[in-house]
């Protein structure tokens, strides 16, 4: 099993859909753009957040023990997957490749 890189690359906002049907939050995401966080093989990093990593582990389960070419030719890179949360209104996309380096 290998570990997996993901990396936030592209944060959304939609005010408008905010505006007409979001109950009123005052913090909603900690995350950045550039962010890295490193999965130990299917093991959810510290500090990503529990909504991002529903909507992205069973590639990350996937990506870390071998699986390759996930989007049928779509992504340059065989051993990665771009997958976005599933914030309504702001998705938050992330780009998780398999390392080289063995999980512990």
């Amino acid at each position: 099993m290998k570990k997996c890189r993901i990396t936030v690359m592209r944060m959304a906002r939609y005010d408008d859909l905010i505006a007409r049907y979001e109950n009123p939050i005052t913090h909603a995401c900690d995350l950045k753009e550039g962010q890295v966080f490193i999965a130990n093989g299917w093991q959810k990093p510290e500090g990503l957040c529990e909504s991002a990593w529903e909507s992205m582990s069973a590639f990350v389960m996937a990506l870390s023990h071998g699986a390759e070419n996930l989007y049928d030719g779509w992504m340059q890179n065989q051993k990665s997957a771009m997958i976005s949360c599933n914030d309504g209104f702001r998705p938050v996309s992330f780009y998780i490749e398999a390392l080289e380096e063995d999980a512990e």
